[in-house]
């Protein structure tokens, strides 16, 4: 699988007209349980339901674009398309099929609309002096969403985007080059080997806590929110002044005490930082409190912390 093919196969997806919103993993199965969607009937079906499909499902060229890609994976009578592609405002994303089981996958969902909108109203609220970026950075990118959003609101900036996952940047790399976005992509955990201060962070990071411990889902701590914790702790050593940290993630509710927000007093009380906080969704991820991690909680809610450094 090269970028080059990869980005070829984008490209012609996206010149179809492709369009499809992602839901949630368990919206997903109980929509495709219908006997009606075992099979896939167009790119819909193939791309953003992750359906098995026979050849005339899609157009010969796109099944000759999978093939170079190698994102086709024979399945039975048929095969199934190893990516996924979702579109967000305006712009088309490739990231891993249904269901997202390795632990390397390239997640997206509902979440990632909701990232994508909060830096998209933030930057729109702020078009003067307070919202000047030159350096932007999207903290473990995987799709890249954040990214190539603010890429190309603030074209002029230097926008990172960074993961310890090697397949999410190859995708966000082939999605910022279709959306046309300047965006650099670069392996840290954090900002490890990432130099100089950012006039704007942005984050969607892990916030569950996972068995398995995959990459894309794992957020450490005792509820999911180590990771969380860890990226705002960066809004003291790595904004430049005036700089801004848009966190968004979720947070465990146990006995009406969100645990996230309990923990980020002590990161988050020096005087060079002003931040609000915000219950974005008071219930997602519902599944998630029948595993044994959640037997205490009332809830799974997603949140957006914006911090910013005061000039000095």
């Amino acid at each position: 699988m090269t970028s080059d093919n990869l980005l070829h196969f984008a490209m012609a997806l996206k010149a179809t007209g492709y369009s499809f919103t992602t839901v949630t993993p368990a919206t997903h199965a109980r929509v495709n349980s219908r006997l009606k969607n075992a099979w896939a009937h167009n790119a819909t079906d193939v791309f953003g339901w992750s359906r098995p499909f026979r050849e005339d499902a899609i157009s010969p060229q796109l099944f000759e674009a999978m093939r170079n890609a190698e994102v086709l994976v024979t399945q039975g009578e048929g095969w199934v398309s190893r990516v996924r592609a979702s579109t967000l405002r305006g712009q088309l994303f490739l990231h891993s099929a249904y269901p997202t089981t390795a632990s390397d996958a390239i997640f997206f969902g509902p979440d990632s609309y909701r990232f994508a909108n909060a830096i998209a109203q933030y930057l729109s609220n702020n078009l003067a002096g307070d919202a000047r970026v030159r350096r932007a950075v999207d903290i473990g990118c995987g799709a890249g969403p954040g990214a190539v959003i603010v890429a190309l609101e603030r074209p002029q900036a230097d926008v990172f985007a960074v993961d310890i996952n090697d397949m999410a940047l190859r995708y966000t790399a082939v999605n910022a080059q279709l959306a046309g976005a300047r965006v650099v992509v670069q392996h840290s955990d954090l900002l490890d080997g990432i130099a100089g201060d950012f006039d704007l962070i942005v984050a969607n990071p892990p916030y569950l806590l996972d068995a398995q411990e995959r990459t894309y889902r794992h957020g450490g701590g005792s509820f999911g929110e180590g990771l969380s914790l860890a990226i705002a702790g960066l809004a003291q050593t790595r904004l430049a002044p005036g700089g801004t940290l848009l966190l968004y993630t979720g947070t465990t509710i146990i006995d009406g005490t969100d645990q996230f927000l309990a923990s980020l007093a002590p990161i988050l009380g020096d005087s060079s930082l002003e931040w609000d906080y915000q219950e974005i969704d008071p219930d997602v991820f519902g599944e998630e409190l029948a595993e044994p991690a959640y037997a205490e909680a009332d809830r799974i809610a997603a949140v957006l912390l914006t911090a910013r450094r005061t000039r000095s």
